[in-house]
């Protein structure tokens, strides 16, 4: 059995993750974690999850052993376990979005270190579809314009999602662009469409789980590849695959990509 220890365990990620461990029998849960003063801190990790109790605690600093830690916090808590996990030599599971480019640095440091999966989606679908758009925008060329839309719950904290800033880059690297330039975050008054530019647009809908749809169009035709999900669960399958394959690996920052051979 994996061992392993869930960062955020007491979000709507981190339960599921903990579901799904405990009921597959092929992963340990060594620890909960959770940030000071969360009030999910003390609780059974098998309670807050919804299966009988598990014998483990939500703790806020981790003291056992994991094989792999997987995280899905906050990007202060991720630097936070990016640290201990370090200092460990445990293999790391990061789905945390809203990293700022300096953090993305520091957790690409510690990959010196450590294995480390990082990806802002987990879903073995999403993975599929940020090589496809890839392969389509190069194969359309730059006079197709580009428009991302993505719609979440209305708790999540990030906007665009790390996934639909994820598929803007990956066309980018298709296309030889920058994501930096190129980017627009929606749009207001007077602002005509600049050739080349990549629009992202953020909905915040009711429990909307995650939608993201690309937009590529000429003065032609308009070709949409989208890609919903219904469930956390395929978030949290993804992520135990993740946590499987990087438990084995030499340090260095993979990606999902990585894990599924794409």
């Amino acid at each position: 059995m994996i061992k392993i220890a869930i960062n955020g365990a007491g979000g709507l990620m981190g339960r599921r993750i903990a579901a799904l461990a405990i009921e597959s029998e092929q992963f340990d849960i060594v620890a909960a974690l959770e940030a000071v003063g969360q009030e999910t801190v003390g609780k059974d990790i098998g309670e807050l999850a919804g299966t009988k109790p598990f014998g483990v605690k939500v703790t806020t600093e981790l003291v056992a052993k994991p094989d792999v830690l997987l995280d899905f916090s906050t990007p202060l808590g991720t630097l936070s376990r990016l640290a201990a996990c370090r200092r460990a030599h445990t293999a790391m599971v990061i789905g945390t979005t809203g990293l700022t480019d300096s953090q993305q640095a520091e957790v690409a440091n510690a990959a010196k270190e450590i294995a480390i999966v990082a990806s802002p989606n987990m879903s073995v679908g999403v993975n599929v579809l940020l090589k496809v758009v890839a392969q389509m925008a190069k194969a359309l060329g730059a006079d197709y314009d580009v428009e991302i839309t993505e719609t979440h719950h209305r708790f999540k904290k990030d906007a665009p999602s790390g996934t639909a800033v994820a598929l803007a880059q990956s066309i980018c690297a298709a296309l030889g662009k920058e994501y930096g330039k190129v980017a627009v975050f929606g749009r207001q008054g007077t602002c005509s469409r600049k050739p080349g530019e990549i629009g992202l647009h953020a909905l915040r809908v009711g429990d909307t789980v995650g939608e993201h749809t690309v937009h590529f169009g000429n003065l032609g035709e308009t070709i949409s590849l989208g890609h919903s999900v219904h469930t956390r669960t395929t978030f949290a399958r993804g992520a135990l695959r993740a946590a499987q394959w990087v438990a084995g690996q030499k340090p260095g920052l993979y990606t999902m990509a990585d894990v599924l051979g794409l």
